[in-house]
């Protein structure tokens, strides 16, 4: 009898080989602290403006993430900028990082990759990080709900429960603009015709052009939604798209009276090309009840920082639009220099020890504890 392989089998499979891996097979974890430079290794057209990036580490490593978490790029555009990307592979298959980029127009980071990013070349990175994540293996009901490129958390879960052995219930719902579109199509596909616990549904805006069109046509409705998966609202939801998109789910959800305690969310903004947690509080940090005067070194410009403001709401304030996309210390995105000054900084993995040794801090979850200044 074949016995399923769980998520939490893979952890401990992944624990037992970072304590004896190296002797075994002399291929030693990817060090988050320590290893930060991808090389990348295949690039594959997926639609017309998405394209997978296929990454390994400079020497053998084995990576070890959860499905659906990210990685945070440095890219050289504008001198460098940060930006988050989910991790499309399968956890399943550590010896490998995949992301899975759409153009978005005037978006400096996915046009450079889909530009310029081609095998042999290398990136600097930081993570694995990121809280939106679920086991597809255990004996829960699922539903996984995506538009664009919100499907690159959801596929990643996927294909990780697939390569366990099979998702227990899983319902699959992708909405996309033409058929032409949809990411993954063939192989979600493919998935679901091996698995039959795996439900697959695709809805399109409109599929003009496609007469072989199968599937639903128009935007995602409470009746298309009941059609889909009758039972959605005994399943736990995860939803991942532009903001509008996963406005309009919550809303639909609300009135068909979901209990909404079970629907969890992609919460970075599409806009700034980014992916990747659970709407979840980071410990809230030290307020102080003093003002504090911050000055941006490269700006010119000085603030008041006031009580509990953090130094990305100063810099706003002062007309400032640094890149941020996370607000919670996960994504990496708001990195910057600390020139002097004490702060608090109550971050979710988004920067490493050293980093912070550096003098380095993510101005979305920092508070001054004194007049500072930041190299921005």
């Amino acid at each position: 009898m074949t016995q399923n392989v769980t998520f939490d089998d893979l952890k401990t499979v992944t624990d037992y080989d970072e304590e004896h891996f190296t002797e075994a097979t002399r291929i030693p974890m990817w060090d988050p602290e320590v290893d930060d430079v991808l090389v990348c290794r295949q690039v594959r057209q997926e639609t017309h403006d998405v394209k997978t990036f296929l990454f390994s580490a400079r020497e053998p490593r084995v990576f070890r993430f959860y499905p659906g978490q990210h990685m945070t790029f440095e890219l050289p555009v504008e001198g460098m900028i940060m930006r988050s990307y989910t991790i499309s592979a399968s956890a399943a298959r550590p010896y490998r990082i995949e992301i899975t980029v759409k153009r978005v127009p005037g978006g400096p980071g996915s046009n450079w990759l889909l530009d310029n990013m081609v095998p042999g070349k290398e990136v600097n990175v930081t993570g694995p990080a990121g809280e939106f994540t679920t086991d597809a293996t255990q004996e829960e009901k699922l539903l996984f709900i995506s538009a664009g490129s919100g499907i690159t958390p959801m596929m990643s879960m996927t294909r990780t429960a697939c390569d366990l052995c099979a998702p227990t219930d899983l319902h699959f719902i992708h909405a996309a603009r033409t058929p032409a579109d949809i990411i993954f199509k063939d192989e979600l596909e493919l998935l679901a015709a091996q698995n039959p616990a795996f439900k697959l549904s695709f809805t399109c805006s409109t599929t003009s052009g496609h007469n072989s069109w199968s599937g639903f046509e128009g935007r995602l409705s409470l009746q298309m939604l009941s059609l889909m998966s009758p039972d959605f609202k005994d399943r736990k939801i995860l939803c991942c798209g532009p903001a509008r998109f996963m406005e309009g789910v919550q809303n639909m959800l609300l009135e068909a009276g979901f209990d909404m305690t079970n629907y969890h969310e992609e919460s970075f903004d599409f806009g700034a090309e980014t992916a990747g947690t659970f709407e979840e509080q980071v410990a809230a940090p030290e307020i102080s009840d003093q003002t504090y005067r911050v000055s941006f070194t490269k700006t010119g410009h000085v603030v008041e920082c006031g009580p509990g403001m953090t130094i990305l709401s100063a810099a706003r304030e002062a007309g400032i639009l640094p890149m941020a996309s996370c607000q919670r210390g996960i994504c990496g995105t708001c990195k910057s220099q600390l020139v002097s000054g004490e702060t608090d900084m109550q971050h979710g993995g988004g920067i490493r020890k050293r980093e912070i040794d550096q003098g380095k801090i993510l101005i979305c979850c920092t508070t001054p504890l004194s007049d500072i200044e930041v190299e921005l």
